[in-house]
């Protein structure tokens, strides 16, 4: 009686372990069929990023690039979004030139691609002038040593095709 016991109870587990689990779109990756990369960023983690100095100023240069034997190629980086790293696909598809806050446009005309790349530049006071920072008290301002901005791309591709790759961040130091 107590091998029956024994036996019954592994034929329930193997046969509740063995279910097939099907996923729905919620439970994969929502990977588009042209990817975006941003050459010259560091990955540790999810969001690339790249370092920039506070004191010596100069340009914040991103690179958009899909891949060359994609068969398409960038017609134009559409929308920016910047702001904190809390900006998320949902801010790059609702943002308008004139809006406010996280649904604010950040560039006012569409910035023209490359072939396969397109590059966005900007620097620290534009983006304080476009994102309201210097509005911000000192412990809430984003432009700080050890802080990190964020920006979001929309890619329009040859073919009208729209990409929002990952979050792209500057980690700022001294």
């Amino acid at each position: 009686m107590k091998n029956i016991l024994i036996i019954l109870m592994l034929l329930t587990t193997v046969t509740l372990s063995s279910c097939d689990k099907e996923y729905g779109v919620f439970y994969s990756d929502n990977r588009p069929a042209v990817p975006v990369t941003y050459p010259g960023t560091t990955t540790h983690g999810f969001n690339p990023y790249i370092t920039h100095s506070i004191s010596g100023g100069g340009n914040i240069t991103f690179t958009l690039s899909i891949p060359e034997n994609s068969g398409r190629t960038i017609r134009e980086i559409t929308k920016v979004v910047a702001g904190g790293t809390s900006i998320n696909a949902g801010n790059v598809g609702s943002a308008v030139v004139g809006g406010t806050g996280a649904t604010a446009a950040y560039n006012t005309a569409p910035i023209s691609g490359n072939g396969t790349t397109a590059t966005f530049t900007t620097n620290l006071d534009e983006f304080a002038a476009k994102t309201g920072e210097a509005a911000k008290t000192d412990a809430n301002k984003l432009i700080k040593a050890g802080g990190e901005i964020a920006f979001m791309f929309m890619i329009t591709l040859d073919n009208n095709e729209t990409i929002i790759p990952v979050q792209v961040r500057a980690r700022l130091v001294q």
